[in-house]
C-alpha cells in the first residue's frame, strides 16, 4: 500500500492537471457544484489548502464546512475531502493565483467587487488510487475475485 503522504502529494499533483471538483456545504440544502481549484506553484500539498475563485453571490461564499469530490483525469484516482471554506481576499494570493481562465469570469479584473477567493483547508480525505495489479487483470478477465491489494491503493487521513 502507498504512503499515505505520497497519495496526499498524488492528489494535488492531479489537481494540478485536472483541478475540478464538485464542492458543498455541510449545512445548507444545497447541492454540490463544480469549481476549479487554484493551488500556489509552490504546494504540493503541504499546506492542506486549496483556493478557489467565485462571485460573492456563490452559495459556497457564506463559507463553512465543506465536502468536495475529486475524480482525476482517466479515473486512476479518486478522493473525499473535507474541510472548512472560508473567505480569503488577501490581494498577494489572488495575484498568485490569477490566470486568463479566472479573468474570463470577472470582467472587471482583479478589482471585480464580485471577486471572492475562497480557501478550503482540508481536515481530512480518503483517496483512493487506482491500480490494478496484472493477477487482478487476469482474474477480471476470467470473471475471478479481485482482493483488495490487487486493485490499488486506499488512504484516510486526518489533517
Amino acid at each position: 500500500m502507498a504512503d499515505d503522504r505520497n497519495m496526499l502529494a498524488d492528489l494535488f499533483k492531479g489537481l494540478r492537471t485536472s483541478p475540478f471538483v464538485m464542492i458543498g456545504l455541510d449545512d445548507t440544502p444545497d447541492h454540490s457544484q463544480p469549481m476549479t481549484a487554484q493551488l500556489p506553484e509552490d504546494d504540493d500539498g503541504a499546506r492542506h489548502a486549496v483556493w478557489f475563485f467565485m462571485g460573492s453571490d456563490n452559495k459556497l461564499a457564506i463559507g463553512g464546512d465543506a465536502m468536495a469530490q475529486y475524480v482525476g483525469k482517466g479515473h486512476q484516482l479518486f478522493a473525499c475531502l473535507h474541510g472548512r471554506l472560508s473567505a480569503d481576499n488577501d490581494p498577494a494570493m489572488i495575484d498568485a493565483l490569477w490566470s486568463n481562465q479566472v479573468a474570463a469570469w470577472f470582467p472587471e479584473g482583479k478589482s471585480d467587487p464580485n471577486l471572492l477567493l475562497m480557501r478550503y483547508d482540508l481536515n481530512s480525505a480518503e483517496i483512493w488510487e487506482a491500480d490494478i495489479s496484472l493477477s487482478g487483470r487476469f482474474k477480471m478477465l476470467f470473471g475471478g475475485k479481485i482482493d483488495p491489494q490487487e486493485a490499488g491503493s486506499h488512504a484516510e487521513l486526518a489533517l
